[in-house]
């Protein structure tokens, strides 16, 4: 028996009654079976909706040794995160609680300092607020306390290259928009979350903490992330002593890291890049971006605010943190195939792999969660969303 029939097999036997595959999809669902076939991949889920509604809901691999993947494992995604903190935002728009035009001073007016008054929300959510320093910024591992994080951003002087580029602000756009929506609406963040997500979706896992009750269900990370061989911190350091004022390792706290399966990590609010989600939360959020803002008969957003995001209008021709321009557009980038970004849909990557993107143009979502980081090569990303993504929009 060849190995697609074996896999075919498997998802017409009923085994995971609990699991969706429309039979579009099942070439898709082939694909992600083939990868976690090594006990060495670790394990994932991949979810799908089309139109408003789940088309491919599957999962395979392994937690750790002898411990299975299961229906409701999820995994922290690292900047996939971001996506997810705003859409908080574009909720907040959609009540009219905030204006993108407006200066983020005036919901946060400590943020004003230091030369940041007319900086507005438009400008935060694509990463030309000038804030993505956060090496040093803060003593120790103080960098997992939002509020000394937020105030310490607040009375920082933006890069002056921010007037003329984009530049990612890899850790701190998360405090910045979590602290925003809090200043908005006078509610802590994982609260807000659940009001602008959690209860609306009717999906209780988009986590930036995670209640001790749940962390059991937390698939541990592995390996540590890695540069070009080297232990992310020496790798720093190296990159210090040659290139002076990096921008890229400025904007990454030194010991963030090394934490990624520490349990401090789930006790912080960082929505830039500690949200532990299931691919199936994930997917459902996309695909109200996806289908003019409704999902499952739920109306998530007005159809204009999602067409507002989805033009992904031209924002850098260059991103001085990142070295290259992935097209940011309030708070996504353009989605990843396999051939490269494209401009017919948006999302959010994370490192290690994980990530959400929405297709307006056929109404397509899909989500990828991991606990395997990145391919043989580094732990820093691959090609596995890209590639699901790619043959999903090739099956329509």
């Amino acid at each position: 028996m060849t190995a697609a029939r074996a896999e075919r097999d498997t998802i017409d036997s009923g085994k995971e009654t609990s699991m969706i595959v429309d039979p579009r999809f099942i070439p898709l669902a082939i694909k992600f079976f083939r990868v976690f076939r090594s006990r060495r991949a670790g394990g994932g889920a991949l979810a799908v909706f089309l139109r408003g509604r789940p088309v491919l809901d599957i999962w395979a691999g392994d937690i750790g040794p002898g411990n299975p993947w299961r229906r409701d494992t999820m995994a922290m995604s690292y900047s996939t995160g971001k996506g997810v903190a705003a859409t908080v935002i574009h909720r907040l728009v959609d009540r009219g609680l905030i204006d993108y035009e407006q200066p983020v001073a005036a919901y946060w007016p400590e943020f004003g300092s230091a030369g940041k008054g007319s900086i507005t929300v438009r400008e935060l959510l694509n990463h030309r607020a000038g804030l993505h320093r956060e090496r040093g910024l803060v003593p120790g591992n103080g960098f997992f306390d939002h509020d000394t994080v937020a105030a310490a951003l607040a009375a920082s002087s933006p890069d002056p290259r921010r007037l003329r580029l984009q530049g990612y602000h890899t850790v701190s756009f998360g405090t910045l928009i979590a602290e925003l929506a809090q200043r908005v609406t006078n509610m802590p963040f994982p609260e807000i979350v659940q009001t602008e997500l959690s209860e609306p979706l009717g999906e209780a896992d988009f986590w930036f903490r995670v209640p001790r009750e749940e962390r059991a269900r937390i698939a541990p990370l592995f390996p540590a992330v890695r540069v070009a061989g080297f232990d992310y911190e020496n790798f720093a350091a190296a990159a210090g002593r040659y290139r002076r004022g990096n921008a890229l390792v400025e904007s990454i706290p030194a010991g963030l890291v090394g934490s990624q399966n520490h349990p401090s990590v789930h006790d912080a609010v960082q929505p830039g890049w500690n949200g532990v989600f299931t691919a199936r939360a994930l997917a459902k959020m996309y695909g109200a971006l996806a289908n003019a803002g409704e999902v499952e008969g739920i109306e998530y957003l007005r159809p204009g605010t999602v067409e507002h995001i989805a033009e992904m209008r031209p924002n850098s021709r260059y991103d001085y943190v990142l070295g290259v321009s992935p097209h940011h557009w309030l708070g996504y980038h353009r989605a990843l195939l396999r051939g490269g970004p494209t401009s017919s849909g948006f999302g959010h990557y994370g490192t290690g792999g994980s990530g959400g993107m929405a297709f307006p143009a056929s109404g397509l979502s899909i989500a990828f969660v991991t606990n395997h980081l990145g391919s043989r090569l580094t732990a820093v990303g691959d090609l596995r969303l890209p590639t699901f993504a790619s043959i999903a929009c090739r099956l329509l």
